[in-house]
């Protein structure tokens, strides 16, 4: 269980590159523990291919926590699906992706 950023810290995934690293060279599941504050963390988290995302302050220390819950399942559900379907690549310049052919002159 690879830590996302200190133990009740909430600062979310510091080193993104390691976690990925720890999750392509196990043949185990790989659950996140500790560092996720909020949703968003949850999502680029879970994007990174891990297995599932173990929390508890997030939660119990959010000012709504069953909102927070809530967020969290919805976080955690689109950055898997978001790891499944597979990111465009990252480039340096800018790739227009709109045809040219049909463009009015």
């Amino acid at each position: 269980m690879p830590l996302a950023s200190p133990i009740g810290s909430g600062l979310g995934l510091l080193n993104p590159y390691g976690v990925r690293t720890i999750k392509h060279r196990l043949k185990v599941p790989v659950v996140v523990d500790a560092g996720v504050g909020t949703a968003s963390d949850a999502c680029v988290t879970m994007e990174q291919g891990v297995d599932g995302i173990l929390m508890n302050t997030a939660l119990a220390a959010a000012r709504d926590p069953v909102a927070m819950a809530h967020a969290m399942r919805l976080a955690v559900e689109a950055g898997r699906v978001a790891y499944l379907a597979g990111r465009m690549p990252k480039r340096e310049v800018a790739v227009p992706s709109s045809p040219l052919e049909g463009m009015l002159d």
